[in-house]
């Protein structure tokens, strides 16, 4: 039989990074996975680990990699990293470094960001993926269920319908989902953490202040104008399930039920996808 394929590495690597700039300090916290792919059959066939680097030195590697490098965003580390281990290792090919980032914000005490406190941002997680040989680099960006909803301006009409259709047509519906999106850059920005806010900055605006006739026509125009705010990326994918908010029946109680008392549920939901780019 013959192999076909393979890779190793490390994955949950978990690390927190501190950058300290006299009072103020800046924390970064990191899981990180490192696949590594090259002459390594050997030990797959052939009971010969030679050529394999322990997986817990890909642990140390991170580590090393973190604490030379305190003050650089996500890409910037992944890159780093990624190039550390063909700089390092001639039996490496290429490496795959998934980076997800845990988000930490600033407090604000007394209306002034405090110099070392922070709270959990729990919506959505922030991730980077390298993908790098000797002849290329590649960096994608972007965050995993960012939750996000309006309570109107937002309609599902004009369908195709037959005979199994059930579902009533609306022009005033809520729509909410926890998207998750990423980005493919085609040359680095000057900086990727204001980049990659300006993305999603860009994104909601779009879905805040426009009318969706459709999830579908929301991502495209979302992804539309992130493209058109940020000209580094090549190409952005959206993935949004529909989260859904039932309208609950209040008549057996002789109550009406304008548009404003809904079952919150996401199952089963609605999955809808895209991939826009400059071509």
């Amino acid at each position: 039989m013959a192999l076909i394929s393979n890779t190793y590495g490390k994955g949950r690597v978990r690390v927190m990074r501190i950058k300290k700039d006299g009072p103020v300090q800046e924390v970064r916290e990191l899981n990180v996975k490192a696949m590594l792919t090259g002459g390594f059959a050997a030990a797959f066939t052939d009971h010969d680990n030679s050529a394999v680097i322990s997986t817990d030195t890909v642990k140390n590697v991170v580590n090393i990699v973190a604490r030379e490098n305190l003050g650089l965003d996500t890409e910037a580390f992944g890159k780093v990293l990624a190039a550390r281990f063909l700089d390092r290792y001639p039996q490496v090919e290429s490496v795959r470094i998934e980076l997800h980032e845990v988000k930490w914000v600033r407090m604000s005490i007394g209306g002034k960001p405090h110099p070392h406190s922070f709270v959990l941002d729990n919506n959505g997680q922030p991730f980077v993926i390298i993908t790098a040989s000797r002849a290329a680099m590649e960096v994608v960006s972007g965050i995993t269920g960012f939750t996000f909803m309006k309570s109107t301006e937002s309609g599902w009409d004009q369908y195709y319908k037959d005979e199994y259709t059930t579902i009533a047509e609306t022009r005033d519906r809520m729509c909410a989902t926890a998207m998750d999106a990423r980005w493919r850059w085609s040359r680095e920005p000057e900086d990727f953490a204001t980049a990659n806010a300006k993305i999603l900055s860009t994104m909601l605006e779009v879905f805040a202040t426009t009318y969706s006739e459709s999830v579908q026509d929301s991502l495209y125009r979302m992804g539309t104008a992130a493209l058109a705010a940020v000209p580094e990326i090549e190409d952005i994918s959206l993935a949004c399930p529909n989260k859904h908010y039932l309208l609950i029946n209040l008549q057996p109680f002789g109550l009406t039920n304008e548009n404003a008392v809904f079952l919150p549920t996401d199952e089963p939901h609605g999955q809808i996808e895209c991939t826009i780019g400059r071509w």
